[in-house]
């Protein structure tokens, strides 16, 4: 029943001084002409689709419209020796010495502003905070509403908006400072998260289940081959899937691939990447409202399943405000015991190659 289980959104006014712009000048060779003059020649000015409004929205709606059994807590920052645990050295070295700039990064469009580098560090650390409130009992399940997002943060290498990865260095404090030995990272942006799958490529006791949008499309990484290497060779487990799968092709990879794959794990702490931009609204990968509520009942069974409940979500991206806010206030119902609806069958179902490409790793055993 709704209001049943005690969720808590971890939210920080801090993050939303992160504002690139337009304007952010060019750090000399790292952005190609080409891209310079695609810009410059807009009729309309671009902004910087990773903006403020993006946590806004979502906490007004929040305010207008309370999901009982939720409440509010502010985040922390990151500290370094945090953030060393899946970043270089040198790397978080660069970013630190871009703290009060304004500059790009990469040809893909990430960059920085005079409070992007703290905001980035609060991002990560109200991961960290969402995790210790329910590994410490004191949530059923938390949300940790941050920005600038994190997957695509490699452990060397800025890129897709992202700074620093929330839901890697989440994963790894668990592990050393919370005594969570595994740890499965459900990712459902419809972007693949390089930056998550690079961290954790060699690692047995990390298992990456990642869901989205198939290649040629941004970062063009996540082929259903990518499994791992080494101990953590099929540890990594992607679903590409194509433009307007729907609801029933993203329902029936969680069930027939991500239930199995996490029974045959089973972690002692569940997160999830939660991009929204798979909605019919944003990105094409045409998932619904109700199916991100659906898909937070199935792995919230998991997490109820295998760690007493343990799950965190972390918000990754969605850029329509709309469809932004409304999915993430579904979660939350489905977090503090709303019963998951179960969507109409509509879209394409393709997914049965995968379950079999991925059977022998963890189904048969």
């Amino acid at each position: 029943m709704l209001g049943d289980r005690q969720v808590t959104v971890f939210y920080d006014e801090r993050m939303l001084a992160h504002c690139p712009n337009a304007d952010v000048p060019f750090l000399p060779g790292r952005l190609d002409r080409r891209v310079r003059e695609i810009i410059a020649g807009l009729v309309v000015k671009w902004a910087y689709p990773e903006h403020p409004a993006r946590l806004t929205a979502i906490k007004e709606l929040l305010e207008r419209e309370p999901v009982p059994g939720v409440h509010l807590e502010r985040g922390a920052a990151a500290t370094r020796e945090q953030l060393a645990r899946v970043h270089t050295t040198s790397y978080l070295d660069a970013i630190y010495a871009l703290r009060g700039q304004n500059a790009w990064l990469d040809v893909d469009t990430t960059a920085v502003s005079p409070g992007s580098v703290e905001a980035a560090e609060v991002a990560a650390g109200t991961a960290i905070a969402a995790v210790e409130a329910v590994v410490a009992g004191r949530a059923s399940s938390a949300f940790a509403l941050v920005r600038p997002p994190g997957h695509h943060a490699e452990s060397v290498r800025a890129r897709g908006f992202c700074l620093f990865n929330n839901a890697a260095v989440a994963a790894a404090h668990a592990q050393a400072a919370l005594g969570c030995g595994r740890v499965l990272i459900v990712d459902w942006d419809v972007h693949h998260g390089n930056g998550t799958q690079e961290i954790f490529w060699a690692d047995p006791d990390v298992m990456l289940f990642d869901a989205h949008r198939a290649a040629p499309f941004y970062p063009g990484s996540g082929m259903l081959e990518e499994v791992g290497v080494g101990l953590g060779e099929g540890a990594t487990i992607n679903v590409p899937l194509p433009g307007g799968s729907g609801d029933a092709a993203m329902l029936k990879a969680f069930r027939e691939i991500l239930v199995p794959a996490a029974d045959y794990f089973k972690p002692d702490l569940v997160l999830v990447s939660a991009g929204f931009d798979m909605h019919r609204f944003d990105l094409a990968l045409n998932v619904s409202t109700e199916g991100f509520a659906a898909l937070t009942g199935i792995v919230q069974d998991i997490a109820d399943r295998h760690c007493d409940g343990r799950l965190t979500m972390i918000l990754e991206g969605g850029y329509n405000l709309e469809s932004l806010s409304r999915g993430a206030r579904a979660v939350l119902e489905v977090l503090a015991g709303a019963q998951p609806p179960e969507p109409p069958e509509s879209g394409i179902v393709e997914v049965a190659a995968a379950a079999e490409f991925h059977r022998n790793a963890f189904i048969a055993e």
